[in-house]
């Protein structure tokens, strides 16, 4: 006796893969596209956009904690020069410039001028490590999320800011610190006090 594989079909009521109209497909894969979308114009619209800081500008005020966990405040530092560098210990071009910045620090001691570095991107040990091995001798602080650094416009590291004894920056260098960069940054803000 032979047996026949009875063939399942499908009832007229539930359509199969096979009869779904194409459009049905295109909708599917559409779907959650088009509902990403509105959720991104939507998180757009309740963004509120900041405008990077500009030279002349009072620079945006922070709390940050430093790599030890004390409070770092940009306002307590009102009335003297200040130097904010924004870094990271996997930048090379920060390497290359951190002499400049520990040079500063040391020969203006006098003048009151004040280095802060901002750890850019970059986990607080690796950032620890770094500074120890540089011989830092100004505080390091983190920027978790990077809310400051979005207040003043930070692209990628190295970016250094000038900030008066007024509180306005005076000058920016994005990139690289050079000598000569230092030089006019420190002129700026250091200028007329002697």
């Amino acid at each position: 006796m032979t047996t026949t594989a009875r063939n399942p079909v499908a009832s007229p009521a539930t359509p199969t893969a096979a009869h779904l109209p194409r459009g049905y497909y295109l909708g599917a894969a559409l779907a959650p596209i088009l509902l990403l979308a509105a959720w991104g114009v939507l998180l757009l619209a309740r963004a509120t956009p900041v405008a990077p800081a500009q030279i002349g500008d009072p620079a945006p005020a922070f709390v940050l904690a430093d790599l030890d966990g004390n409070p770092v405040r940009l306002a307590e530092l009102r009335g003297r020069p200040v130097i904010v560098n924004f870094w990271a210990s996997w930048c090379g071009p920060c390497v290359e410039e951190f002499p400049l910045l520990t040079d500063a620090a040391t020969a203006h001691r006098a003048d009151g001028l004040v280095v802060v570095g901002i750890v850019y991107q970059d986990r607080s040990e690796a950032a620890r490590e770094f500074v120890g091995r540089m011989g830092a001798t100004w505080t390091a602080a983190m920027d978790p999320g990077d809310r400051v650094a979005a207040r003043y416009g930070i692209v990628g590291p190295p970016d250094t800011f000038f900030i008066d004894r007024s509180g306005r920056i005076a000058a920016r260098q994005i990139g690289q610190l050079s000598a000569a960069d230092m030089q006019a940054g420190l002129s700026q803000i250091l200028e007329g006090e002697r």
